[in-house]
C-alpha cells in the first residue's frame, strides 16, 4: 500500500531560492526596476508566486530568473526552522572597486 493511500503524504522539502524579479518604473521613467528577493518554497512555481508577493516596487512584477540555491562558494546551504524574524541588515554603500 502506498503512503500516498495511507493519507501520509510526505510534503516536499522546502528549498531557498533567489528570484530576480523586474517591473515597472515609477511614473515618468523609462525601463524597468529590478529586485532580488529570496523565498522558501517547495518548488519553482512556489518560488515566483512568494516572490512576486515580496515586490516593493511600482506596478505589477515579472519573473527574470530562479535560481535554487543548494551549494553556494562550496558550501551546501541547509535551512532549519527558526524563531529569528529574519530581519536582513542592507548595505547599501557603493563601491566602484
Amino acid at each position: 500500500m502506498s503512503s500516498s493511500s495511507l493519507g501520509t503524504e510526505r510534503a516536499e522539502p522546502s528549498k531557498l531560492y533567489a528570484v530576480y524579479l523586474g517591473g515597472e518604473l515609477a511614473p515618468g521613467r523609462m525601463g524597468e526596476d529590478h529586485e532580488v528577493i529570496h523565498v522558501v518554497a517547495p518548488d519553482i512555481p512556489g518560488a515566483r508566486h512568494l516572490a512576486k508577493a515580496k515586490w516593493r516596487g511600482s506596478g505589477r512584477p515579472h519573473v527574470d530568473a530562479v535560481l535554487h540555491l543548494d551549494v553556494v562558494d562550496g558550501y551546501a546551504v541547509v535551512l532549519e526552522a527558526s524563531d529569528h524574524s529574519g530581519a536582513a541588515v542592507v548595505d547599501n554603500t557603493y563601491d566602484p572597486e
